[in-house]
């Protein structure tokens, strides 16, 4: 290990830099490559390797004891968890909270699956609203538009597929990121990589986007 970062000399070309979701990077490098190069290499990106690692350490939820009076986010704002005992199991959004009506009040993991629920069907909602508003920008077909769970990811797009994905957990992070993300990853229907044109018209039709990936990244409250 040289600067937290493991080093592996091996029968490849050129060299390759990972960091994996829990924050271990590693440097892969040809055998006759000088310990010297490797540390330039790794003092050149070494902000690159702190981002990866923020980035990943932003996606590690905390875990939840889906308890009365523990907060939870939803759409940017906080909302007190009430459990509430009851004979019809359901979840309820009102005023400053959410309110989870259950037979039992002891199972952790029915309180759990029914608000996994409730945000899913949320985002659903949300979601689909939002998709249907941007793609009258850009007016490509898009043949699947999913909502799952993503461990490093907010969104992919397959532009060759025409498929999109977007991390069901942006329901919890204000409206303006997840209109941020959706519209960049219909973006991609029309630019599949990050260039310049692909900039610009993010740019032209959003003007705000930097902002609003910023309050993305920086939400952290939950």
């Amino acid at each position: 290990m040289i600067n937290d970062v493991l080093i592996i000399k091996k029968d490849v070309k050129n060299i390759i830099l990972k960091v994996k979701p829990n924050g271990e990077a590693s440097i892969i490098a040809p055998k006759d490559t000088s310990d010297e190069y490797i540390q330039k290499i790794l003092v050149k990106r070494a902000d690159w390797i702190e981002q990866k690692r923020e980035r990943f350490l932003r996606f590690q939820k905390k875990e939840k004891a889906y308890i009365s009076g523990e907060n939870l986010s939803y759409l940017g704002r906080q909302y007190k968890l009430k459990i509430i005992q009851a004979n019809e199991e359901c979840v309820k959004l009102q005023r400053n909270y959410l309110e989870v009506y259950v037979k039992n009040t002891d199972d952790i993991k029915l309180r759990k699956s029914l608000i996994e629920q409730w945000y899913h069907q949320r985002a659903l909602v949300v979601f689909d609203e939002i998709f249907a508003r941007f793609n009258q920008i850009t007016k490509k077909e898009v043949k699947k538009f999913a909502i799952r769970k993503m461990k490093t990811r907010w969104g992919s797009c397959n532009a060759f597929k025409s498929y999109i994905h977007i991390n069901s957990e942006l329901i919890k992070k204000p409206k303006i990121c997840i209109e941020y993300v959706i519209f960049h990853e219909l973006t991609h229907m029309i630019f599949p990589n990050h260039s310049k044109n692909f900039y610009n018209y993010l740019s032209y039709y959003m003007r705000d986007w930097k902002e609003r990936k910023e309050c993305l990244e920086n939400y952290n409250k939950e």
